[in-house]
C-alpha cells in the first residue's frame, strides 16, 4: 500500500546505505528507525525532515511578502509590513490572546516575520538545526518539538504581556520563528543531557546563551517567547525519550500538529482577504 515493503531491505533516510525494514537503528549513521516501517523508499525524496524545514521556508516566505502587500500604501510597498497587517495575519501578544481572545495567534505568529534581517536569520537557524534534531529524534518528533515550542513560547510571551513583566512580556504584538528554534536548542541540550553527549549539549547551550543576551542587547527582541521557547522544547524532547525509538504514533501527532496549525494559517488569509487592496 502506497508503496510500503514489510520485508526485505531499504536504503536509510538519512545517508541511502542498506539497512533492515525493521531495523531499529542505522548501523551507518545512527538514525533511529531507518526504515520508516516500510515507507522510507517513498519517503526518502523528501528528506531527513520530511520536507518540513522547505515547508517551513516557503510558508514563512509567502506570508511575509502577503503581509507587504497587505501594508502597501497606493503602490508604494514597503520592505517591513506594518502591525496592522501582522495583527490580520495572525500575530500573537497580550493583545490578541487575552484581550481579543485569538488563541489561535500562537500557532500562526511564527510564521510571521518583521523585516528582511528577522525572517532572513529564522529562517537560516531553522535550515540548520531542523535537519540536525530530525537526525537525533525523527522527523516527526521533530516536528513536534517544532510545533509546542512555538505555542509555550507565545503563550508564555502573551502571559508576560499581560502582567507586564519588562524585557519578557509582549504587551502588543510578536511574531517570527524564533520560538521554535529555541525550543530545537532546548531539544538539542536535553538530547545531549540524555545520550551523554557533551558536545550537543554544550552547542545547544551556547546558542542559547548567545541569543538570549543579544536579546537584551537589542530593542524589540521577544525574551518571553525565547525563554518559552526553549523550556518547550526541552519538555517536549524529554517526553518523547531520544534514545527510543520513533513510534508511528509520533507521526501521527506530527500530522495533527501540521492540520492544526495550516487550518489556523488558512483562516487567518481567508480572514485577511477582505483587507487585501
Amino acid at each position: 500500500m502506497l508503496g510500503r515493503k514489510t520485508e526485505g531491505s531499504v536504503l536509510c533516510t538519512s545517508c541511502g546505505v542498506l539497512v533492515g525494514v525493521n531495523d531499529p537503528t542505522c548501523y551507518n549513521c545512527g538514525r533511529r528507525n531507518p526504515g520508516l516501517w516500510g515507507f522510507a523508499p517513498v519517503l526518502r525524496a523528501l528528506g531527513n525532515d520530511l520536507g518540513f524545514v522547505n515547508i517551513v521556508t516557503a510558508g514563512t516566505i509567502i506570508m511575509y511578502v502577503l503581509s507587504l502587500v497587505m501594508s502597501r500604501e497606493g503602490s508604494q510597498i514597503s520592505h517591513s509590513p506594518n502591525s496592522v497587517a501582522l495583527q490580520i495575519l495572525g500575530a500573537s501578544g497580550a493583545v490578541p490572546v487575552f484581550g481579543r481572545h485569538w488563541w489561535w495567534t500562537v500557532l500562526t505568529a511564527g510564521w510571521l516575520h518583521g523585516n528582511p534581517i528577522h525572517i532572513f536569520f529564522n529562517v537560516m537557524w531553522i535550515r540548520q538545526l531542523g535537519p540536525e534534531i530530525a537526525h537525533m529524534y525523527g522527523a516527526g518528533r521533530m516536528i513536534i518539538i517544532y510545533t509546542v515550542a512555538g505555542i509555550v513560547g507565545f503563550t508564555v510571551s502573551s502571559l508576560f504581556g499581560l502582567l507586564g513583566i519588562p524585557f519578557f512580556g509582549a504587551e502588543f504584538i510578536t511574531v517570527g520563528a524564533s520560538a521554535s528554534i529555541f525550543g530545537f536548542l532546548g531539544a538539542l541540550v536535553h538530547y545531549g543531557k540524555r545520550t551523554g553527549s557533551s558536545h550537543a549539549r554544550q552547542a545547544g547551550l551556547q546558542y542559547a546563551l548567545f541569543m538570549g543576551i543579544m536579546g537584551f542587547v537589542f530593542s524589540g527582541v521577544d525574551n518571553g517567547a525565547h525563554l518559552g521557547g526553549f523550556i518547550g522544547g526541552y519538555i517536549a524532547s524529554a517526553i518523547m525519550d531520544p534514545l527510543k525509538p520513533e513510534r508511528v504514533d509520533h507521526i501521527a501527532a506530527a500530522i495533527g500538529c501540521l492540520v492544526v496549525t495550516f487550518a489556523a494559517i488558512v483562516y487567518t488569509v481567508i480572514s485577511a482577504l477582505p483587507y487585501i487592496r
